[in-house]
């Protein structure tokens, strides 16, 4: 066992010894707000008729495909969450504004571990 967790040690400090302070903060403070812990402003922009299309508030988490497709989920609850599609396109952007700091560590990384997610719960029908 020792011998797991010494390897599992080696191939963390081998994946951050190239990091600085900023690499690992923002490394850290994507992960809490993919985590829902930071309330994001995330708006839709129309450049050719300089009108914001949508504004979305919340402790959201952002995934860009890079392929034209945006998906935001919205955590509206305890244990309820809100998921939208939203196509961008040559003339459509969108930023994404963090509405409150957070406080993350430069010195130390973070790792959620989820059991749940690990072992999921089945429906049977």
């Amino acid at each position: 066992m020792t011998k797991i967790y010494a390897a599992v040690v080696l191939l963390l400090v081998t994946v951050f010894a190239g990091c600085d302070d900023a690499d690992i903060a923002n490394r850290n403070l994507s992960k809490a707000a993919d985590n829902f812990e930071i309330p994001r402003r995330i708006v839709f922009y129309n450049g050719i008729t300089d009108a914001y299309i949508l504004v979305i508030e919340g402790r959201c988490s952002l995934n860009d495909d890079g392929l034209g497709q945006l998906e935001v989920v919205v955590k509206t609850g305890p244990s309820t969450y809100k998921k939208h599609f939203l196509g961008l396109s040559d003339n459509v952007t969108y930023f994404s504004e963090q509405l409150e700091d957070a406080e993350v560590s430069p010195y130390h990384y973070r790792v959620t571990f989820k059991p749940r997610a690990i072992i999921p719960s089945v429906d049977i029908k």
